[in-house]
């Protein structure tokens, strides 16, 4: 992967706040890949969704900092604001899924979206390998979702899309639940669950605010120690560790992917002092931001 510094990560969007246009689009990867290599190839986000299924071809992927090995009829789930990039291999054949989420979690969708948290968990792998039966039923899904975009009446077909593209994700997250990619799918409290994806919601939402455990806690409507309770049991981590976390990741991404000094990064994370960012980054990582980036560069 390229470490060549970039002003800012670029962001992409799928008609961000323009509800009257597609929130759904379906490519081929192999093209989608030629036409758009110069941007894939580098690190970015998304305001949308990705699912990259990978028919065939080997290689590697990059999510935050981590290499993902490539392997035929793997897929990964790429959340909102994940930096993740492409390799150069040419010769990868897949589909890309690409959806806002406010496509699926609608209404009465907005439980099963927590429920299908193959985006909501970074304490799980972004990708997986497909078994053979489940690529037959994924193949089905995806030539009835090609199907109905090409069908020339129009009623009714973002209902029957987001039908289909929630038994492509009920199917992956099967396959995911069997390999053991998803740390806390065993856990047979679904309410437990699906309180543990608003918290990383919540916490996605709020990270740079320095919003403490109890004020988490309050908007999820639970005491303190409940949510803490949920957290140790489901992944064996405080709340303040997963808050923690998630603001040293950004600030890598920051560190490694733009060239804003040492201190805007500290003002962009929330932390009015510099110093005091310096601090908690080295307390957290036992190294300087400065030695960091030096590390990664």
């Amino acid at each position: 992967m390229s470490k060549e510094k970039q002003s800012n990560i670029e962001e992409y969007h799928l008609n961000k706040h323009q509800p009257g246009q597609d929130q759904f689009r379906i490519y081929d990867l192999n093209t989608y890949l030629g036409k758009n290599s110069e941007n894939t190839t580098r690190p970015h986000i998304h305001s949308y969704y990705q699912i990259i299924w990978f028919y065939s071809g080997v290689g590697s992927h990059y999510v935050d900092f981590v290499k993902h090995d490539v392997t035929d009829q793997m897929i990964f789930c790429i959340a909102r604001n994940q930096v993740h990039c492409f390799d150069h291999h040419p010769g990868y054949e897949g589909v890309l899924l690409h959806f806002n989420e406010t496509f699926l979690a609608q209404s009465d969708e907005t439980d099963f979206f927590l429920k299908c948290n193959l985006f909501s968990s970074p304490y799980q792998q972004p990708g997986c390998k497909i078994d053979a039966a489940t690529v037959q039923k994924l193949n089905t899904i995806i030539q009835q979702i090609k199907a109905e975009l090409e069908e020339n009446n129009e009623f009714g077909r973002d209902e029957i899309i987001r039908a289909y593209l929630k038994s492509f994700l009920i199917l992956v997250q099967r396959t995911k639940q069997l390999s053991g990619g998803q740390q806390f799918a065993s856990f047979a409290a679904d309410d437990k669950r699906m309180q543990l994806v608003r918290f990383f919601n919540l916490v996605e939402q709020h990270y740079k605010k320095g919003l403490a455990v109890n004020e988490y806690a309050r908007l999820l409507h639970i005491s303190a120690r409940t949510l803490s309770d949920l957290t140790s049991q489901l992944i064996n981590k405080t709340p303040s560790q997963m808050i923690q976390e998630r603001i040293i990741l950004e600030a890598q991404r920051l560190l490694t992917h733009s060239s804003l000094n040492i201190n805007q990064i500290g003002y962009r994370m929330g932390f009015d002092d510099p110093s005091y960012f310096v601090k908690y980054f080295k307390k957290h990582t036992k190294m300087s931001p400065s030695d960091f980036r030096k590390a990664i560069a």
